[in-house]
This record gives structure tokens, C-alpha cells and sequence, in this order.
């Protein structure tokens, strides 16, 4: 298949990791075909209001931004990340922290072909000075205290619990529309729903060892 034989290897060894790298091309091929599957999508529906967050300026005082202005002049697309830090919570979400932190070091060349927002329910204050602790310098920080976005675009439930949602954006003239949402998060499946896997280099690493990512681990925050 690839040719390549590592020193010592079984023939037994060779055989199983040949079958092993058919299967992941099918995946590779599969998951471009996904991609390409999702880039057809007709256009979403229309956001229902020009959503009003509060982010900190350079000066560090609150001021407010909408949705429409979290497009960076030239970008049709926007991401938001919904950051499960709700104002009960004591301490936010470490799975949503830990894929943050990745992101964070992987957005500086994401933003050069589209827009990146991320989004919490508690105070700005708050979201702004932890992110600022965990070192998130290029993730533009948002807080939706004061609208109901988290909860249109199911980044909350009914009870007010906080939820790791995905969504894409697309911006054209003045109109924003909803393009994409990641709804495995609420799928009906066997175990973690994994909705916002192949963004996380974590779980992707720890899949390639005899260890797997394990039934139950939760990293650190």
C-alpha cells in the first residue's frame, strides 16, 4: 500500500496496518465527501434579529457589537462557538476549555479566510478575564447576557443549561443567514455525541495510540 516497512516489523504486523490504511483512506475520501456534501447546503434561515453582544474594546470598557459585525470586512463566513460558561457556573466547562485552547493556537490562520466568535452566556467581564488567564489572545471573546442568542441557536437548553454548539454563518450584503449547526451534539447516539471532533487535536492524537481516548477521561482545565 504505502510501501513503507518500519524497522523489525511482523509480516503479521504489515498485513493488519495494509487493511488498517485502506480503511483510512475510505474515511479521508468520506470525509471530503461530507465536506463537499455540507458546502452544497441551499442557503439556512435568516437570523431572526441583528444580535447585540458585549465584548471589551482595547481600552478594556464594555461595549456592544452585533452579530453582523462580527463578519471582519471581506469574509462571507463566521463561526461561533458557544462556550458553556453560564453565570451559575463556578467554573466553566474543561472540555469546552481544553478544545478552546486548540483552536486558539490554530486561529490567527483561520482568520485569514473567515470570521471566529466566541460566545458565552455569563458577563463579559468574567468571560473576558478568564480568557485572558488561559491565554486566548486570538479568539474574539463575546458575551450574550443581554440577548437570546444561546438559546435560538441551541447553545442552551429550556432549563438554561449550557451547551457546546457549533454554528456557521454566512454574511451577504446586510442579510445574515445560518448555514450550518453542529446537531450531533443532540442526535440520538451511543455515547459522547463527538459533534466537534475533528476540530480538537486532542481526541485525534489519542486515537492513534493503543490507549484510545478513553471511556471517561475528562482533561484538565
Amino acid at each position: 500500500m504505502s510501501g513503507l516497512i518500519f524497522p523489525n516489523e511482523s509480516d503479521a504486523y504489515r498485513k493488519a496496518r495494509d487493511e488498517l490504511l485502506k480503511a483510512e483512506i475510505l474515511l479521508r475520501q468520506q470525509l471530503a465527501d461530507v465536506s463537499a456534501q455540507r458546502a452544497r447546503l441551499p442557503p439556512g434561515g435568516e437570523i431572526a434579529e441583528d444580535y447585540v453582544f458585549k465584548r471589551l474594546n482595547a481600552d478594556g470598557a464594555s461595549e456592544n457589537i452585533s452579530i453582523a459585525e462580527l463578519f471582519v470586512e471581506g469574509h462571507s463566513s463566521l463561526f461561533i462557538y458557544s462556550f458553556m460558561f453560564g453565570p451559575d457556573m463556578p467554573h466553566p466547562c474543561p472540555m469546552c476549555t481544553s478544545m478552546l485552547d486548540a483552536l486558539n493556537g490554530n486561529a490567527r490562520s483561520i482568520k485569514e479566510r473567515i470570521s471566529v466568535a466566541i460566545v458565552a452566556r455569563s458577563p463579559i467581564e468574567r468571560v473576558a478575564k478568564f480568557a485572558n488567564n488561559r491565554g486566548w489572545h486570538q479568539l474574539p471573546i463575546v458575551s450574550s447576557a443581554g440577548n437570546s442568542y444561546q438559546r435560538d441557536y441551541f447553545g442552551e437548553t429550556e432549563d438554561g443549561t449550557q451547551m457546546p454548539m457549533a454554528n456557521v454563518f454566512v454574511k451577504k450584503g446586510t442579510r445574515v443567514r445560518h448555514f450550518w449547526g453542529s446537531e450531533m451534539l443532540y442526535a440520538e447516539l451511543d455515547g459522547q455525541p463527538r459533534h466537534v471532533d475533528l476540530l480538537w487535536p486532542l481526541w485525534n492524537v489519542l486515537d492513534l495510540t493503543p490507549e484510545g481516548r478513553g471511556a471517561d477521561w475528562y482533561p484538565a482545565i
